[in-house]
């Protein structure tokens, strides 16, 4: 009988594993227990393996375990094809590395650069970031290299899609020689290959089989409709389904607040996201998607990358895709953790090519369903309209059971009032009934400071706090808003 393999194994240390139980992993996925003993050995790696495998938390394990938590400069830095995979694989460190105090920090464009730069100035384990974000700090001196161990590539097929190929490169030549790189892509194109072959040092060649590019959870579907009877066809979509979650996908931006102007003056809860709106808008939206607040989000492929949620009911593809792997990336929101899914896309009469050419690549031919018949839609729209007066349900994200017993704390002083970590330290450490152990992350700011108090221990600071001084000055102390 096959020994079941566990992440206990590895010989990691109790606060990644901590962490990773919190985080529900259970066991290591198919890349996890290819790539991770791998990387702690410091091998350089070239790692074939889809989208959804597990592979951030195949680098994100090892490399929390390896950073020496001592050293201020950044020891990791991950390259990310977008955004929103930036973010996503920020959070996923950060989680993973908790409760080792692992500060992990997001480059990316559309987010000031000052803010940036000051984060970059306190002590950073890990750096994520997108190709030219990156390339504009290590130009202005505001990200230093020296001490970087480990190099991540990640998606570097959508890289090269990008355009970003180039600027990988100059990244790596300014790098230590002597380091790991890790690079993780879907496919291998040539341009890839020699990359690998120009940077890295007897590589260990992992390729994941991959899985079907659909599972067989989700049922898809299609409906002829001309450009004009799109928005008609949705309405009457969503009342007969009435999904308790639905992404519907469109091309532009422009598309995206279309059609979500027409589900709002209908008075249907409905929210936008694509690349156009601001970085922080653009992650609210996300989170109180991820928490159940509302049920239907309309989205660009930009967004399709950076949305990680559990139990979406059904996808619709208000815009068919152009290109045969968005579809992919699209439906794959859907039929999750072993649910069932519904994808629907919308096929105007000049777009028979390109679904045909999605149909070729999934190697599946989508059945043409029927617009619903007017009787029907008035039979379902009482319980269309019931379920939306109810209260959403909230949904848990996987880092909440990591938050439990952890309370951030903000102090109204910062480098302005000569206030070091230490010092911060040195007044926690110095209640009763606490260590350094129960100290996270220390975030030092020009006029405030954030500490994270781990183990339960917050109550006990905040009035320990409020009844010392740090520096000799009395501060503000009070539980940080989120």
């Amino acid at each position: 009988m096959e020994k079941e393999i566990n992440f206990k194994q590895y010989n990691l240390s109790k606060e990644v594993l901590k962490a990773i139980d919190l985080l529900g992993y259970k066991k290591p996925s198919k890349v996890q227990s290819e790539v991770i003993p791998l990387i702690l050995n410091n091998k350089d790696i070239i790692a074939k393996s889809q989208t959804g495998s597990g592979k951030t938390a195949a680098f994100g394990i090892p490399l929390c375990e390896r950073i020496q938590w001592e050293e201020n400069k950044p020891q990791a830095l991950v390259l990310t094809p977008t955004r929103e995979l930036c973010v996503q694989v920020k959070e996923d460190i950060s989680n993973i590395g908790k409760f080792k105090r692992v500060k992990c920090t997001a480059v990316f464009g559309k987010q000031p650069f000052s803010i940036q730069a000051r984060e970059l100035k306190q002590r950073t384990h890990v750096v994520v970031g997108t190709p030219g974000r990156t390339l504009d700090h290590i130009k202005r001196e505001t990200l230093s290299l020296e001490k970087i161990e480990y190099l991540v590539i990640d998606e570097a097929d959508e890289m090269l899609n990008m355009g970003f190929i180039e600027q990988v490169g100059e990244i790596i030549d300014l790098l230590p020689k002597k380091r790991v790189t890790l690079l993780f892509s879907a496919t291998m194109p040539e341009e890839i290959l020699s990359l690998c072959t120009k940077y890295m040092k007897n590589p260990s060649n992992i390729e994941i089989k991959s899985q079907a590019l659909v599972t067989e959870k989700i049922k898809h579907r299609y409906f002829e409709v001309q450009e004009n009877g799109k928005l008609d066809l949705l309405e009457k979509i969503l009342i007969i389904d009435n999904p308790e979650t639905c992404i519907m996908f469109c091309r532009t931006k422009d598309n995206v607040e279309k059609v979500c102007n027409f589900l709002k003056n209908r008075k249907y809860p409905c929210e936008r996201l694509h690349g156009g709106m601001l970085q922080k808008d653009r992650l609210e939206v996300m989170q109180s998607f991820k928490r159940g607040e509302f049920p239907f989000l309309v989205a660009t492929d930009v967004a399709a990358r950076g949305i990680d949620v559990e139990n979406i009911t059904e996808v619709i593809n208000v815009d068919i895709p152009l290109e045969k792997e968005s579809y992919v990336h699209r439906i794959g929101r859907t039929g999750r953790a072993g649910k069932e899914g519904l994808a629907t896309t919308f096929v105007t009469p000049f777009e028979d090519r390109f679904f045909t050419e999605i149909e070729e690549y999934i190697s599946l031919k989508i059945e043409k369903d029927e617009e619903p018949k007017e009787k029907d839609v008035t039979l379902a729209l009482e319980a269309f309209e019931e379920r939306l007066r109810e209260k959403p349900k909230a949904k848990q994200i996987k880092s909440d059971a990591l938050k439990k017993d952890i309370m951030k704390i903000y102090l109204n002083g910062g480098k302005k009032k000569k206030i070091r970590a230490g010092d911060i330290v040195g007044a926690v450490c110095n209640i009763q009934g606490l260590t350094a152990e129960d100290i996270g992350i220390i975030d030092i700011q020009d006029n405030v400071s954030y500490v994270d108090i781990l183990n339960g221990k917050g109550k006990i600071v905040l009035n320990g706090l409020r009844k010392t001084t740090i520096k000799g000055k009395p501060l503000k102390v009070q539980i940080a808003k989120d």
